[in-house]
């Protein structure tokens, strides 16, 4: 199980990488287009699709990774059962909110898609194609704060020191 989550973390990862490409070509494009005197239609829009999946099918292996932003003014002045506490809390918080975003966001893909909704820009994108990065994005996070709840109820989960993350920011 272990490897199968892993493997849906860095594929969702490599995802995102080819949305960052994908935006790097829709830039390209529109620069080159215009020095050469030729409208390409939709590249903005295809960028801001883009750049939107990226984000959203990047933040389960940036999680896994401990790299998201954490408040640790409260959390690293505590031990023991206070910690796990609030560790738990937070987890469980997280993954509520990220369970009620993904539900949200499949939902709007399902009724984009059976309303036929289009894109009000030039290029005409059925809706349902760019949100299904937002769908798929948010629901591997859920996945991935289960597993980090889950991780942390058996104690087995690894979180990052305050100092040693902070020691290494500075050394960057």
């Amino acid at each position: 199980m272990r490897r199968f989550l892993e493997s849906l973390y860095l594929g969702a990862a490599w995802l995102a990488a080819l949305c960052m490409v994908g935006v790097l070509a829709m830039v390209l494009i529109s620069i080159i287009s215009r020095q050469l005197g030729v409208h390409v239609p939709g590249t903005d829009s295809y960028a801001g699709y883009l750049m939107a999946g990226a984000g959203f099918l990047a933040m389960a292996h940036t999680l896994k990774r401990g790299e998201h932003i954490r408040v640790t003014l409260f959390i690293s002045h505590l031990d023991g059962k206070a910690r796990k506490a609030l560790e738990l809390w937070s987890l469980g918080v997280a993954l509520l909110v990220s369970l009620l975003f993904a539900w949200f966001s499949i939902r709007l893909a399902w009724q984009s898609n059976e309303f036929h909704d289009i894109s009000t820009g030039n290029d005409a994108t059925p809706l349902w194609i760019p949100q299904i990065s937002m769908a798929l994005g948010s629901l591997v996070l859920s996945i991935a704060l289960l597993d980090e709840l889950v991780l942390e109820l058996r104690g087995l989960r690894k979180t990052p020191d305050p100092a040693s993350a902070e020691e290494a920011s500075h050394d960057r």
